[in-house]
């Protein structure tokens, strides 16, 4: 595998990793707390952007390598990934309009990476 390759799979990484810290800030809107305190300083929250800002050196990283004309389409995967974890954890439907729209992003990645 050559070096941009694995650079790629890096910024990819850190792209799942946003999308994940997405769903776990999702997942703690939908609790109800006893306070305001409590609805921002609680263990999940505080997990996820810690995750957003290691997800931020580790994209920083990755630009060392990775031409900064690629960065749209390869962010564009978080829509996706957004969409998928959705669907796997928060038991949310894809509808027809939401899988057109996630066709489009892939036909776009596809074109760019032809």
């Amino acid at each position: 595998m050559n070096k941009l390759a694995v650079y790629i799979c890096i910024f990819l990484a850190s792209v799942f990793l946003s999308s994940v810290s997405q769903i776990m800030l999702k997942r703690s809107a939908q609790k109800t707390y006893d306070s305001k305190l409590k609805e921002y300083l609680n263990p999940l929250v505080i997990l996820a952007y810690m995750l957003f800002l290691s997800c931020t050196f580790i994209t920083m990283y990755a630009f060392k390598v990775v031409p900064l004309s690629m960065a749209p389409v390869l962010e564009a995967t978080g829509y996706i990934f957004v969409a998928v974890l959705s669907w796997i954890f928060l038991k949310e439907q894809i509808s027809r309009k939401k899988m057109l729209g996630l066709g489009v992003i892939i036909a776009g990645i596809l074109i760019y990476a032809v």
